[in-house]
């Protein structure tokens, strides 16, 4: 399972939830990071996870990808985050 979703899982975040984070996550990032924020993660595994996805972006696309969301929406949201 990818890293991403079995952090979620282990934290007890439904399904339901992770889908609707990881659509946040599309249509407006900094807000989905502020949600994330708020689940009670423990904060050294969600460190240990961003460090992940930072060295292999493509967990991101993967997870969208089990989760069955448009990942041209993550592209759209990554174009949105890049400075001018």
């Amino acid at each position: 399972m990818n890293p991403i979703l079995q952090l979620l899982k282990d934290a007890n975040i439904s399904d339901e939830k992770t889908k609707e984070i990881f659509q946040a996550l599309t249509e407006n990032p900094l807000m989905a990071m502020s949600t994330i924020g708020e689940l009670g993660i423990a904060p050294d595994k969600l460190q240990a996870v961003m460090m992940q996805v930072m060295t292999n972006p493509d967990l991101i696309k993967d997870a969208v990808n089990e989760l069955g969301l448009d990942f041209s929406a993550v592209e759209k949201a990554k174009q949105q985050l890049k400075p001018q």
